[in-house]
């Protein structure tokens, strides 16, 4: 894994990974490459709330780069809170390094407007970008739907950890090649979607074990000139670890970048 620093970051990460922690491949066979040309460079924008992000952004980033000839910059700011304005986003060329941006922050209670278009604007403008988990919940508390229709889904709450059942809707599609037609997540939580947005096209769904309806599990989205893509699971550090979902969010990465 290579990390890369910004004059913006006011920290980085850096963690021991053991290879026991890892998404693993087969033993007997390496790991499929899904895209193998011109480097990518990778922004991933992480931290805020309710999650382990150091393991994450570690388990992600090595996994991604084992798929997909890739290069990260990762950022983590805003501490823990619900609520932040972190200072990478003042510039606004924060994303022309990138070939994609993967957002897996989680702040909430932020809602000032300027800010919020600060990050939308440039992805509207085109920039590809990747969406997990608690970025769903990311400004959910704002007046204004423009990250609501980056993200392709409207979501204000989840519900209990389990093992869910997640199933293939459109499989032909190029992000799905190799997905189970039902994979079994690790503990992870079940995000209620109030809304589907018009450009967002749902890839595989779960089922409430409260209500029995189905939700949107993974999706992609157009938002503006930007490729989007999307998923509710990555709760639990069991999550990264798992290989479907790794493979998942590799596919993905070249999905966006128009590598795939």
């Amino acid at each position: 894994m290579t990390f890369k620093t910004t004059t913006l970051a006011l920290w980085l990460i850096i963690a021991v990974f053991p290879a026991s922690m890892a998404a693993k491949d087969t033993k007997d066979s390496p790991p499929e490459k899904i895209y193998s040309g011109k480097e990518l460079n990778i922004l991933l924008i992480t931290g805020g709330c309710c999650h382990n992000y150091i393991f994450q952004a570690t388990a992600l980033t090595q996994g991604i780069e084992k798929k997909v000839n890739s290069e990260f910059t990762v950022i983590n700011e805003g501490g823990k809170g619900t609520k932040a304005q972190i200072a990478f986003y003042d510039d606004p060329k924060w994303a022309d390094p990138y070939d994609v941006v993967i957002h897996n922050e989680c702040f909430a209670n932020t809602t000032d407007t300027e800010y919020i278009r600060k990050i939308t604007a440039v992805h509207k403008a085109g920039k590809p970008a990747l969406v997990i988990h608690c970025a769903m919940h990311t400004y959910r508390s704002a007046k204004i739907d423009d990250w609501r229709q980056f993200l392709g889904v409207t979501s204000r709450r989840h519900e209990h950890q389990s093992n869910y059942a997640v199933i293939a809707s459109l499989k032909e599609h190029p992000v799905m090649k190799g997905f189970p037609d039902k994979w079994i997540t690790p503990k992870d939580e079940l995000y209620v979607i109030e809304k589907t947005w018009p450009n967002a096209k749902p890839l595989a769904y779960s089922i409430s074990e409260k209500t029995g309806k189905k939700h949107a599990v993974i999706w992609t989205n157009t938002y503006g000139t930007a490729r989007v893509f999307g998923t509710t699971y990555g709760h639990s550090d069991a999550t990264f670890r798992d290989q479907v979902f790794i493979n998942l969010l590799a596919r993905a990465t070249a999905w966006a970048a128009g590598k795939l």
